[in-house]
C-alpha cells in the first residue's frame, strides 16, 4: 500500500502536454486546440504587443515613471494562452506578474499603469470587466478564487475563477488551503502556476521535494496536469480543457505551466546574474514562445515579418497612449481616498478629513 501511494505522487503520471516542438511543428495533432485563421493571428499580436509592453515597462520604471513592474517576456504564452481560453464573464485573479492576462480580459491599459503608480482608480475596475486587481500577498489569490468558484456553483452559472501564482507561491500555507477547499466544494476554479523556474532567486529544486507541482493537485482530490508553458497552443488547450471540465460539474483542476522569465523578479534590485548563468538563460531563449509559434504561422502563411513590424508600431503607440492619459488622471488625494472606501463615509473619517484640508490650508 505505502508503494502504491509513493507511486501516485512521482511525476512518471504526468506527460508534459505540448501541441508544438521547438520549431513551431505540430507533434501532437490530436491536442491540437480548433482554432480558427483570425484567432491564431490574434494570439500572436497579443504576445508580440505583451513583449513590446514589457520592455517599455521595463523602462518606464528606470525613468521613475512607473512603480512596481514585474518582468513578464518568456511567459507570454502562459498568459495569452490561458487568457484567449476564457469567456469574458469568467473571472480572472492573478498576481502581481499577470498584469497582461487582467488587460487583455477588459481592464484598461492606462488604468493598470495607475495600479502600479498606486494610484487608486488603478483598481476601480469597470462593472463589466471581472477581475480582482494584482494580489501583493502572496498565495491569497487562491483562496479567493476558490470563494469566487464556489460562489458561481452556488448560483448555477457556468463561469470558471481562474488563479494564476508562481512556483514559489505553491509553497504559501494559502496555496494548500484554497486547493483543498475548491476540492471539497467541488468548485468551477482553475489554479494555473507559472513554473518559470525560481522564486525570485530560489529554484524550484530547492522549493519542494515534490517532483512536480502538478502532482501537489492529488491531496486535494483534484485533477493535476503538467503543460508546456513556452506553447501557446498547449496553453489554450490546456485552460480550455480544465474550463470544459469545470462549467460541467468536474471540478477543479490544477495546471502547472513549465515556463522561464528572462527578466529580474521585479525591478525592485533583483539581479538574475547571481543565481543564473548565461548557459541556462540561452536553452531557455532556444524555446522562445514568440519565436516558435511565428514558426508555425509563417509556414501557414498566416503570418509575415511585414505583418509583425505593423503590430510592434501599434503596441508602442498604444502604450504611449495609455501613459499620456495615465499622466493626465488627476493626481490621488487623501480625501478621496477615504471617500472611495465607503459608500457612506464614517465620521471618525470625516473628521480626519476636515484635519487634513485644514492643514493643507494652512
Amino acid at each position: 500500500m505505502v508503494s502504491q501511494i509513493i507511486d501516485r505522487t512521482t511525476s512518471d503520471q504526468f506527460n508534459m502536454l505540448s501541441v508544438l516542438n521547438q520549431e513551431g511543428k505540430v507533434i501532437n495533432p490530436d491536442l491540437m486546440p480548433k482554432l480558427k485563421q483570425e484567432q491564431l493571428r490574434d494570439l500572436m499580436k497579443k504576445m508580440v504587443f505583451t513583449r513590446i509592453w514589457d520592455q517599455r515597462a521595463i523602462s518606464l520604471n528606470r525613468q521613475g515613471r512607473l512603480g512596481l513592474w514585474a518582468p513578464v517576456s518568456g511567459q507570454e504564452a502562459c498568459m495569452i494562452g490561458s487568457e484567449a481560453a476564457l469567456l469574458k464573464e469568467d473571472f480572472i485573479l492573478g498576481s502581481y506578474r499577470d498584469i497582461p492576462q487582467i488587460v487583455w480580459h477588459g481592464l484598461p491599459l492606462y488604468q493598470s499603469f495607475l495600479y502600479s503608480r498606486g494610484h487608486q482608480h488603478g483598481g476601480q475596475i469597470p462593472k463589466d470587466v471581472h477581475v480582482l486587481m494584482p494580489q501583493i500577498i502572496i498565495g491569497a489569490q487562491i483562496i479567493q478564487a476558490a470563494g469566487v468558484a464556489l460562489g458561481f456553483k452556488l448560483r448555477k452559472k457556468r463561469n470558471v475563477a481562474i488563479a494564476y501564482i508562481g512556483d514559489g507561491g505553491t509553497s504559501q500555507g494559502d496555496f494548500y488551503e484554497g486547493i483543498n477547499f475548491a476540492g471539497a466544494y467541488h468548485a468551477p476554479a482553475i489554479f494555473f502556476v507559472q513554473n518559470n523556474q525560481y522564486a525570485i532567486s530560489v529554484p524550484i529544486k530547492k522549493q519542494t521535494a515534490a517532483d512536480t507541482l502538478a502532482q501537489k493537485a492529488s491531496a486535494a482530490g483534484i485533477k493535476g496536469i503538467q503543460v508546456d508553458g513556452m506553447d501557446v497552443l498547449a496553453v489554450y488547450k490546456a485552460v480550455s480543457n480544465a474550463a470544459e471540465q469545470a462549467r460541467n460539474g468536474e471540478g477543479p483542476t490544477l495546471i502547472e505551466a513549465i515556463t522561464y522569465r528572462y527578466g529580474p523578479h521585479t525591478m525592485a534590485g533583483d539581479d538574475p546574474s547571481r543565481y543564473r548563468n548565461s548557459k541556462e538563460e540561452e536553452e531557455w531563449k532556444a524555446k522562445d514562445p514568440l519565436i516558435r509559434f511565428r514558426k508555425f504561422l509563417t509556414e501557414k502563411g498566416l503570418w509575415s515579418e511585414a505583418e509583425e513590424y505593423q503590430v510592434v508600431e501599434e503596441a508602442k503607440l498604444t502604450i504611449a497612449e495609455g501613459i499620456k492619459k495615465a499622466d493626465e488622471t488627476a493626481q490621488m488625494t487623501i480625501p478621496n481616498l477615504i471617500d472611495s472606501m465607503f459608500e457612506t463615509t464614517p465620521e471618525h473619517l470625516e473628521e480626519q478629513k476636515r484635519e487634513f484640508l485644514h492643514t493643507e490650508d494652512q
